[in-house]
């Protein structure tokens, strides 16, 4: 049994683009085109699901995506950080993004640290692991950096190291209790079949 999930990160909104924390503003005109534009190009699969931020529904409905929230894949609970941009953080509290960036298992926002995030997105990989066949998730794109570092087995402090951008898919193929790693392609370019995996 071979498993496959095929992670979207979502189209360009607001925040992204003054690089602030999630606030749960909608996609931007531009994102909203471009993923209508992609519609109908990822494979199909058996289960499509979504993180349950605005900006990921609203890429997989952009998408033609009818798709089941995951609450086991949203994005990084920021805490008080939410809505601001790291500049104003840094601003007013520069130990504790300084501390954040550095240190994996802190939160000074009150939210979540970086290495749960990236134990629980483990947690759900291992159970996409039970799946036959491919899932399709529009997530956020720490959930997608999460991922990576999980597949790789890398330490959490790798997150920090990998960019997601905009309304790309990263792929992940897996059978016999372990992963590969396609990362950042174009929604409308095929995954190869995995060799070994």
């Amino acid at each position: 049994m071979t498993s496959r999930v095929s992670f979207v990160s979502p189209a360009m909104n607001s925040s992204a683009r003054q690089a602030r924390f999630d606030d749960g503003g909608s996609i931007d005109a531009g994102g909203r085109a471009r993923a209508r534009a992609a519609a109908g190009s990822l494979p199909a699969a058996v289960r499509v699901v979504v993180s349950p931020s605005v900006r990921c529904r609203e890429t997989a409905a952009a998408l033609g995506l009818d798709a089941t929230q995951a609450q086991e894949l949203a994005g990084l609970d920021v805490g008080r950080w939410r809505g601001l941009t790291l500049a104003e953080v840094g601003a007013d509290e520069p130990e504790g993004v300084a501390r954040w960036l550095t240190d994996p298992s802190s939160a000074p926002h009150g939210g979540e640290s970086v290495a749960d995030l990236c134990a629980r997105v483990g947690r759900w990989l291992d159970a996409a692991l039970e799946t036959d066949g491919r899932t399709l998730a529009v997530v956020e794109p720490e959930v997608v950096r999460a991922v990576a570092a999980q597949v790789l087995g890398a330490p959490p402090a790798a997150f920090w190291r990998l960019d997601v951008p905009p309304l790309t898919v990263t792929s992940v193929s897996g059978r016999n209790g372990r992963w590969n790693l396609r990362l950042g392609h174009p929604p409308d370019s095929p995954d190869p079949e995995p060799a070994g995996s």
